[in-house]
């Protein structure tokens, strides 16, 4: 039997309750302990209607049910956490604390505070591990000066790396189809042929894994089924081929191929696509949108939406209605749009045709205005979803209603939302969680296909 773990105590900085409402509760055996300065600081940012606000009063109702009607003394022995298993307790600071800090580093300013609160509780507890938990950086830097353990909030941390985040591809094992798979049946539906498989491989398959020999493109494949060791597969679309386009376009490398197929499947529901800049994420998720939404008759129309971070500095207010306001934020729409609208017959005004009948079944939404809302038979394309928290990914995610298919495309190597990083990006998320849904598929491009010039910026840049 192994020896219990001996009770830590964690000093919460106030980024991580604005984060994480239910950080509270995830410390496990643990105790909490909460500076003044952090409820303080709790109060200033209450106000308002965004996400960060409303975590804030998220805590603060979490904190009023856990006090009750405790009185000061049940306050300082600790309140206890709920918990399925052994409970830590919640400690809030009831004392003023000398200032113990370096005449360079005064009490007065939040983070000092939080420093000052941790020196005096480890004197008071010597035996114990007091480390505080913060996602900023520069704060864990000046604890570690100071000798205090402290690291960043690790529980919405999805992988511990990046690179080992599903990719939705992989190839065949050598010698896969020679000795290894055992093909029960084949036959054709449509134009596409399907095979049912036996074989060891398949226990590592998710549902839609894209499977691809490197010597053989004829073998692209996209996994149907999966039960114990034995799958259906799906030979490829190729949309490589000029005789199958989407709105005029053509896939450049397999992994665009492999995306097309996904965004045509009507089973479909749930496409997230990772790439770098350049790859062609908005491109293809937009000609597949539009050809099942004009050609198909498939969906009513295409809904674009992304969280609103600049890159720089904010431009500040801008008037119009929501489309209108949205439009600087939609740079990457309107670009890819004017690829796909031009015609190389009828002149400019074929040109002006076509583009008012797309823009027609484009409609542009902002993100701070999708809470009750739910689409019906919708194409919705979430752009840039690597600056989305996991709470604001599960907020669009469930707007999806009957017959709507959301695609969800990003770059987690260009994270601009602050405290967010690679692994706890709401993109990074979905993707691990999804893997193993039969109606989503995930897909990462790697090869960029926007220019010489841009492919040599991404790799030595």
């Amino acid at each position: 039997m192994n020896p219990p773990t001996p009770r830590s105590i964690y000093i919460l900085d106030t980024n991580v309750l604005m984060h994480d409402p239910g950080a509270l509760f995830r410390f496990q055996e643990h105790d909490v302990y909460l500076p003044m300065v952090v409820l303080e600081e709790l109060d200033a940012a209450k106000k308002g209607v965004s996400e960060v606000a409303r975590n804030v009063r998220q805590v603060s109702r979490s904190l009023d049910q856990l006090i009750g009607t405790a009185d000061k003394q049940s306050i300082e022995k600790g309140i206890p956490l709920p918990s399925t298993t052994i409970s830590g307790r919640l400690f809030f600071q009831t004392r003023a604390t000398p200032d113990t800090l370096h005449e360079s580093l005064p009490g007065t300013v939040p983070d000092n505070s939080i420093l000052n609160a941790a020196l005096a509780l480890r004197e008071l507890h010597p035996r114990t591990c007091v480390t505080l938990v913060s996602k900023d950086i520069n704060l864990r830097i000046k604890a570690h000066v100071l000798g205090i353990p402290a690291e960043d909030y690790r529980d919405d941390m999805v992988l511990e790396d990046v690179n080992l985040l599903y990719g939705g591809t992989r190839s065949y094992r050598p010698g896969f189809w020679e000795s290894g798979a055992v093909v029960q049946d084949t036959r054709r539906e449509g134009e596409r042929t399907r095979y049912s498989v036996d074989a060891p491989d398949v226990a590592e398959w998710f549902p839609n894994l894209c499977l691809f020999a490197e010597d053989d493109p004829r073998l692209d494949a996209i996994v149907h089924e999966i039960t114990d060791q034995h799958a259906t597969i799906t030979l490829a679309r190729n949309h490589r081929s000029r005789h199958h386009p989407m709105w005029g376009i053509t896939a450049r490398n397999r992994e665009q191929n492999f995306a097309l197929n996904l965004l045509m499947d009507p089973e479909v529901d749930f496409v997230t696509i990772l790439g770098a800049a350049g790859t062609g994420k908005t491109l293809l998720a937009l000609a597949a949108g539009l050809t099942q939404t004009l050609e198909d008759k498939r969906y009513r129309e295409i809904v674009m939406t992304r969280v609103t971070v600049p890159v720089g500095d904010d431009i500040g207010f801008l008037p119009g209605t929501e489309e209108e306001k949205m439009t600087p934020w939609m740079g990457a729409l309107m670009d890819n749009l004017e690829v796909l609208t031009q015609s190389e017959s009828g002149g400019d005004w074929a040109r002006a045709a076509t583009i008012d009948v797309v823009q027609s079944r484009v409609q542009i939404r902002s993100l701070n205005f999708m809470r009750g809302r739910t689409f019906l038979n919708r194409y919705l394309i979430i752009d840039e979803a690597q600056n989305l928290t996991r709470k604001q990914m599960k907020t669009l995610v469930t707007r999806a209603g009957p017959g709507t298919k959301v695609v969800c495309i990003g770059n987690v190597g260009q994270i601009d939302t602050p405290y967010l990083t690679e692994t706890t990006s709401g993109l990074t998320y979905v993707v691990d969680r999804f893997k193993t849904w039969e109606h989503s598929g995930h897909i990462t491009l790697l090869r960029g296909e926007r220019s010489r010039l841009a492919d040599y910026a991404t790799e030595t840049l």
